[in-house]
């Protein structure tokens, strides 16, 4: 066994054993014994694509009775379905492809849990083990390849290491800060026998979950005590950690307002008084003027991402920055905090929480704070302007909430309909809002749908995509299909790289660089005609041209019982916004105005 720690594995669970429980049962084989460990381990699902050095693996997975194997019709679509599935649920997900390309095609999804925190077990096949490294049919070192993007990968050479250490790779990608652990197992590996080993695997050496001090706390409250412009911003570390109920207790009894990161939506009810939505480059103005303005910052599960702070520097220049954070590298990285704090969210704030109901503190209610933001609030909602004629994305977003009540999960590509749909869609439950936040991974939407809705099969799970973003895993329109999951999609149609294009427009005049995506002998005509191409695989499908049919084609997708796919024709032209662009501050935010009438001139700067 060869393994690899990050410092992204910088804590564990309190609820992992200080050793790896041993199971005395015999296996035909080293596959059975993975299928085994994974059944052992809680795993329910599986998203599995076959090859060569994996077979052996399915051919135990189709004698499991606990496990559901969902075949995606390309590895990238499988990886992302196990995020969906753990995104949504909060349960690892597992994902599985033969060795070579298949487990190439895995990286971008492993590379993208690895980027936003997703408890992930991606397995694969490998050749045997007498052909590693001598250039073998479809061999590729995919151990040294992910080494950068997993919290912790093995390739296991002995058969008899198997259960160990399967059930420490899925305690491993849950525990701490969650992440992607990769499993390389050999093909003869899975046809050996296997004699489990009595010893402790590396769990043995688990650090207890970081707990912040009592005087750490204390300094929290105190510094509450003397700010008057106070603002929690925080993000997934609040839903990795299931703490949104003790965020929800600490603001209402502190009063303090609440903005989210793209990655914390859903942690805090956007619909709450206290709550900002989110904030930076596409956020909402008013977070953003929050905080620019604010005297103190407690930042909690965050990581200063550079789509939130712009010009870092001139992030929150003002204000006393409390971090805390579960994962020590985190804290200090990007953005310098007066008070870093190396603790478990959950427990920090439900200490927290003891506190202020124990100890009778006094507590303001910062008046003038609330009053600012309120006035903020009211001059700057996301708002669109509607062109006659046309069916812009905003609206499709907005019917959407109406008719759903905010209360579908809803997945997204990447691009402009991914912030659409987080500024129009406003969501009030936990895990609900589900896309590639850090790395950005266009064809993310559809297959985490998909995910989402077999963790899910009683809600309603929407995708809501570009036409550049479903196109790259449109095969997965068979998946949903085959293996009977409904989820849903709607097409903003643009065809157009829309955020691309939007950048065009901003700094480039306008030159189009390679982002059409239609016919250039015809630019009037909408292709490819994904009405066609779903009703191919199998999947009720319509066009919407007129704002007259929006909500009737709505209802009916909403109201289907098999895959349904709504193309949305909308204009090129429509741009996100309000915009901070990259590297810059507040200051330099857009409004869609010309700078002359530009309403937010008068209240750029920091609040007094």
């Amino acid at each position: 066994m060869s393994c690899k720690d990050s410092p992204k594995a910088s804590a564990y669970d309190s609820s992992v054993s200080s050793s790896v429980e041993f199971v005395e049962e015999s296996y035909k084989n080293g596959a059975d014994a993975v299928v085994a460990a994974l059944e052992r381990a809680g795993v329910d699902t599986v998203f599995a694509y076959p090859g060569g050095a994996s077979m052996v693996l399915h051919q135990s997975l189709t004698r499991s009775r606990k496990i559901r194997t969902v075949l995606p019709r390309h590895e990238q679509g499988g990886a992302f379905m196990a995020e969906g599935y753990a995104r949504a649920s909060g349960k690892v997900g597992v994902c599985m492809a033969t060795s070579g390309p298949g487990a190439t095609n895995l990286v971008t999804g492993i590379a993208d849990a690895y980027m936003d925190s997703v408890p992930l077990v991606a397995i694969t096949g490998q050749v045997k083990r007498e052909m590693i490294g001598r250039g073998a049919f479809q061999e590729t070192d995919v151990f040294g390849l992910t080494l950068p993007i997993v919290k912790h990968s093995y390739l296991v050479i002995s058969p008899d290491d198997i259960p160990s250490i399967v059930q420490e790779a899925v305690l491993l990608a849950r525990s701490g800060r969650p992440g992607p652990v990769l499993l390389d197992i050999p093909k003869d590996v899975q046809q050996a026998p296997v004699h489990p080993r009595r010893s402790e695997g590396s769990f043995g050496r688990h650090k207890p979950v970081p707990r912040a001090s009592d005087e750490e706390l204390e300094a929290i409250l105190v510094s509450l005590e003397m700010a008057e412009r106070p603002l929690l911003y925080v993000g997934g570390g609040i839903l990795a950690g299931e703490a949104w109920e003790a965020l929800r207790r600490f603001a209402e009894k502190t009063r303090v307002p609440v903005t989210t990161t793209l990655m914390g939506i859903g942690c805090f009810p956007e619909t709450h008084e206290l709550s900002l939505r989110w904030l930076g480059m596409h956020g909402t103005v008013y977070a953003n003027y929050a905080a620019d303005a604010c005297d103190l910052l407690l930042a909690m599960g965050v990581r200063f991402d550079d789509r939130v702070t712009g010009n870092v520097d001139e992030f929150a220049k003002g204000a006393k920055i409390i971090h805390v954070d579960v994962d020590s590298s985190e804290l200090n990285k990007n953005k310098r905090a007066h008070l870093p704090i190396l603790g478990d969210i959950h427990d920090t704030l439900d200490r927290l929480n003891g506190m202020l109901e124990s100890e009778r503190r006094p507590r303001k209610d910062f008046k003038a704070w609330h009053a600012q933001l309120a006035q903020w609030k009211a001059r700057y909602p996301f708002s669109y302007r509607p062109v006659p004629g046309a069916i812009l994305p905003q609206q499709v977003v907005e019917e959407l909430f109406r008719l759903t009540k905010g209360e579908a999960i809803v997945t997204t590509g990447v691009g402009q309909h991914q912030m659409w749909a987080a500024q129009f869609y406003q969501f009030t439950q936990p895990r609900s809002f589900l896309s590639s936040s850090g790395l950005g991974t266009m064809g993310f939407g559809y297959p985490a749908a998909l995910g989402a809705k077999v963790a899910f099969p009683n809600r309603q799970v929407i995708d809501i995509d570009g036409d550049g973003s479903f196109l790259m895993n449109i095969q997965e329109l068979a998946t949903a299909v085959t293996e009977r999951i409904p989820a849903k999609a709607i097409i903003l149609n643009n065809q157009h790289l829309g955020m691309v294009v939007q950048w065009e427009d901003r700094f480039f005049a306008g030159n189009r660089a390679h982002t059409f995506l239609g016919d250039p002998r015809n630019a009037s005509r909408y292709y490819p005609s994904y009405r066609t191409i779903c009703e191919g695989f199998g999947v009720p499908a319509e066009e919407v041209r007129r704002s007259e049919e929006l909500r009737p084609a709505l209802e009916r997708l909403l109201a289907a019982e098999t895959p349904y796919v709504v193309d949305v024709h909308v204009p090129y032209t429509e741009h996100v916004l309000p915009m901070i662009p990259a590297g810059m501050t507040v200051r330099d935010i857009i409004l869609g105005f010309l700078p002359e009438d530009d309403p937010a001139s008068a209240e750029r700067g920091r609040a007094s």
